[in-house]
């Protein structure tokens, strides 16, 4: 389904508000000639894959929530397709928001199939009351990222 000019893809099973957006941009770098580094930020077409999202705790879990997420953060540093996995709170006294950097969609899918990682899924799904503004992304370059 097309929304805007975008497409949005809704896995089996996943209600219309866990919709992700897909964000991909082309393969070919829309600028060959340019620079690839700018005063420390790097650049590449197509890098990596991107996650941003907000799980909403239930009421007064945040904080175990946030736990359960910096394990997750742990246990994937021995993750080579992980670049980062970045758990925030914001002024919203439920909300937790993860942003991830994967070298490629399968790192993602692939990182969720270990037993322990499934294993720590199960122990925090209680506490999630839901998931919403889930973007998938491009990742263009940074600072902090592989050049």
């Amino acid at each position: 389904m097309r929304v805007g000019g975008e497409r949005i893809t809704r896995a089996k099973g996943v209600r219309s508000d866990e919709a992700r957006l897909d964000l991909r941009c082309p393969a070919k770098d829309p600028l060959p000639d340019a620079p690839k580094s700018i005063g420390g930020c790097h650049y590449s077409a197509g890098m990596t894959y991107g996650l941003f999202g907000k799980f909403s705790a239930q009421p007064g879990r945040r904080d175990d929530l946030v736990t359960y997420l910096l394990q997750a953060a742990k246990l994937l540093e021995r993750n080579s397709g992980c670049i980062h996995y970045i758990v925030s709170t914001s002024d919203e006294p439920e909300a937790v928001w993860v942003c991830e950097v994967w070298t490629n969609v399968a790192a993602h899918d692939a990182s969720l199939e270990p037993e322990d990682i499934k294993a720590l899924i199960q122990e925090a799904r209680p506490l999630i009351v839901g998931m919403s503004e889930q973007t998938q992304l491009t990742v263009q370059g940074g600072k902090g990222l592989p050049g």
